[in-house]
């Protein structure tokens, strides 16, 4: 097999699973003339749009021929540079509230305007391209369509509907697949985790590479899903299903550290030449100190909404995996570990309840990505799924 048809290595070796995709860039990397100047990563959560930007970002900056492992060698300056941020010439936007503004995109346009200055190429990465609002998507639409000659755009979103016709009509589209369960459990023995243990992370995460990291090393992470996981066949009345929803909204709520949010506001302060034990900051640094709380509120609630599709993501799997116990159908449970806890469930519900809790937990996730109040959505969900039959044995 020739050096371009086997699995490309250096930066593209962290596609876990994506080995089409590997190929393509690299094809792409190492031929400017059948370069696309606008790409559009999409994908569902876990695999691995915005490695697949940097990755890609990495080789066309590389700095090493083929016969050193180039494009995308993982070795040279460039590439070590654009993985970790900070090539001059790789601009990243991941923003840290709910949309991206208009304001926010003319930046980008400009910055795109201008000419590389260090590497062969401009980069521009937008992580969360889907959260890009009408007016911020048509501010891009002129550079998009007409970038300078050396300027690149990559896009990730999760699926070419999240983004107007008019993005996606410009890009080249780059689908992503979910990464096979075995791939990732592959990768997180190669990273020392016993290989039980990563089996049961990697199907418990539903092969999404984050989560799965975080469950194989993390037993608080594993305690919170099976309390998550717990929470169908205990909504019997109103009451457990308020407090399952607001048990749900406090673990969430944790998860968004506001210790370390202080630290680090201390730390700003600091940086800013400020005391920051002082009542009252200089006019000057209050200004400063002002923008940065509400960037740090806009990353707390989205850590908040993070944390809750997650946990929703998890509990969808309960009623998943019972819907396709009932059905009979070969396919593996998500919960492989917890067969008893799902054949309760397949024998407390029909399968068109099962579906209607499928649909009541999609619906919550659709409110809170239209900013409904996170409590008020999960206790509506909750006692949606409240069924008087959730103790009972359907045989």
């Amino acid at each position: 097999m020739t050096a371009t048809t086997s699995t490309p290595g250096g930066v593209f070796a962290r596609l876990t699973g994506q080995e089409a995709v590997a190929e393509e860039l690299l094809r792409a990397a190492r031929d400017p003339a059948s370069m696309t100047h606008a790409w559009l990563f999409t994908g569902p959560p876990g695999s691995g749009r915005s490695l697949a930007a940097r990755a890609f970002a990495a080789a066309l900056q590389c700095e090493s021929g083929p016969a050193e492992g180039g494009p995308g060698c993982g070795r040279c300056q460039a590439c070590q540079t654009v993985l970790a941020g900070s090539h001059p010439d790789l601009v990243v936007e991941s923003t840290t509230g709910t949309f991206i503004l208009v304001g926010r995109a003319r930046e980008l346009a400009q910055q795109a305007a201008r000419r590389p200055v260090a590497g062969r190429w401009r980069v521009i990465v937008v992580e969360d391209a889907d959260r890009l609002n009408d007016q911020a998507a048509d501010a891009l639409l002129k550079s998009l369509e007409e970038p300078p000659e050396r300027t690149v755009w990559l896009l990730c979103a999760p699926s070419l509907e999240d983004l107007l016709v008019t993005i996606r009509s410009r890009c080249r589209h780059v689908r992503l697949r979910t990464p096979p369960v075995d791939a990732v459990a592959a990768l997180l023995v190669a990273e020392g985790v016993d290989a039980p243990m990563a089996h049961y992370a990697a199907r418990a995460a539903q092969s999404h590479i984050g989560i799965a990291r975080r469950l194989a090393r993390d037993e608080a992470a594993r305690a919170r899903r099976r309390e998550v996981i717990a929470i169908p066949a205990s909504l019997t009345d109103l009451g457990a299903a308020l407090s399952a929803a607001e048990a749900l909204y406090s673990a969430a709520q944790e998860d968004t550290d506001d210790e370390e949010q202080a630290r680090a506001r201390r730390a700003y302060i600091a940086d800013l030449g400020g005391d920051p034990d002082a009542r009252v900051q200089p006019p000057a640094i209050r200004a400063h100190l002002k923008a940065w709380d509400e960037d740090a509120k806009r990353a707390s609630r989205r850590r908040q909404h993070d944390a809750i599709d997650a946990a929703l993501t998890d509990l969808a799997s309960v009623y998943r995996d019972a819907l396709v116990l009932g059905s009979g159908a070969p396919v593996e449970p998500v919960n492989a570990t917890e067969p008893e806890l799902v054949d309760r469930v397949r024998r407390a519900f029909t399968p068109e309840e099962l579906l209607r809790a499928l649909d009541a937990i999609n619906l919550a996730r659709q409110r809170l990505v239209a900013n409904g109040a996170p409590l008020l959505v999960l206790e509506a969900m909750m006692i949606s799924l409240i069924h008087p039959r959730a103790s009972g044995d359907r045989g």
